[in-house]
């Protein structure tokens, strides 16, 4: 019900930033809990960070703890996740997904998904 839209991958060298961000269409976005997602070759898709309705509540995974920061705008209907001191092993595929619960953070929980954008990290 809900379409997504990801944009902001990019190539960028170690040490830098990027920020991506999820354009949210055809359904009530801060009825959504958000996820962000990667998924690198040869390799099972994994959760990066996830937000709950109001944005309160997020959850990191471990490997980017102090390094990403994921955010939502609900009057604008977008998520974003900044990612600073970024490493080559966070090469992936980046997706950005949506959950009818109210937080979420397992991959299983989450029904919506964009089509994903690449970031690549250079050393």
């Amino acid at each position: 019900q809900v379409q997504l839209v990801e944009s902001g991958g990019g190539l960028v060298q170690a040490g830098g930033s990027l920020r991506l961000s999820c354009a949210a269409s055809g359904g009530t976005f801060r009825h959504y809990a958000m996820g962000w997602f990667r998924q690198a070759p040869g390799k099972e898709r994994e959760i990066v960070a996830a937000i709950n309705w109001g944005g309160a509540t997020t959850y990191y995974v471990s490997s980017v703890k102090g390094r990403f920061t994921i955010s939502r705008d609900n009057s604008e209907n977008t998520l974003y996740l900044q990612m600073n001191s970024l490493k080559p092993e966070d090469t992936a595929v980046y997706y950005c997904a949506a959950s009818i619960a109210t937080m979420a953070s397992k991959l299983q929980d989450f029904g919506s998904w964009g089509q994903g954008t690449q970031v690549t990290v250079s050393s």
